[in-house]
């Protein structure tokens, strides 16, 4: 009975273990969703301490909206991802790592036309840019117009894979959108990208 006890045991944690590896994609969707809930972000709150206060964390917001508003008069194309609750490490690890301040000035240097790094995502965290030139998942939701590139698609696709939210300034039109949720929010006027920032920042 011991050894059959002891078998049975092996078995079931192996079970387990594939189990976790077969649906690693569906548990990882199930907890974004559940830690991006606000009553569980709530609950959570009782037991973690915020890092920083509300206005602190919200302080990249006006720098990222004037420079894509400047962005947006000269049709520099831009695609930015401000990591919320669930870590992007894995996506910041295929760009190159900046770590600075976020500055309006800077964000609009690293999408200059002509700049190494203007080709793929920025990644803004705690308050700082993080990296630049990062490859994003690309949506494949055929519901996305056909007039929407490559930035559009990638950032419905951080989005459906995380909690992230993303801004993007179109290079042919010079729009601004922002995705999070995997919906996206076309043409924002810069009040509309303040206030679309302050509310995801909460």
């Amino acid at each position: 009975m011991r050894l059959l006890g002891a078998i049975m045991d092996k078995l079931v944690s192996v079970g387990v273990l594939i189990l976790v590896i077969l649906f690693q994609d569906e548990i990882r969707r199930f907890l974004v969703e559940l830690g991006s809930h606000k009553r569980w972000r709530f609950f959570f709150r009782l037991f973690l301490p915020d890092k920083e206060k509300n206005t602190d964390q919200q302080s990249y917001i006006m720098p990222l909206v004037y420079a894509c508003m400047n962005m947006s008069k000269t049709k520099t194309g831009a695609l930015i991802v401000i990591q919320k609750d669930m870590a992007l490490t894995a996506y910041e690890q295929t760009g190159d790592i900046i770590n600075a301040d976020v500055n309006s000035r800077l964000i609009e240097n690293i999408f200059f036309k002509n700049s190494p790094l203007h080709d793929g995502a920025m990644i803004i965290a705690d308050n700082r840019i993080v990296a630049a030139a990062c490859i994003l998942p690309v949506s494949h939701n055929n519901d996305i117009p056909k007039s929407l590139g490559l930035r559009h698609r990638s950032a419905l696709g951080i989005t459906q894979e995380s909690d992230a939210t993303a801004v993007i300034v179109s290079e042919e039109t010079g729009n601004i959108s922002a995705a999070r949720n995997g919906k996206l929010h076309l043409r924002l006027s810069g009040k509309d990208l303040e206030h679309f920032l302050s509310e995801t920042a909460e």
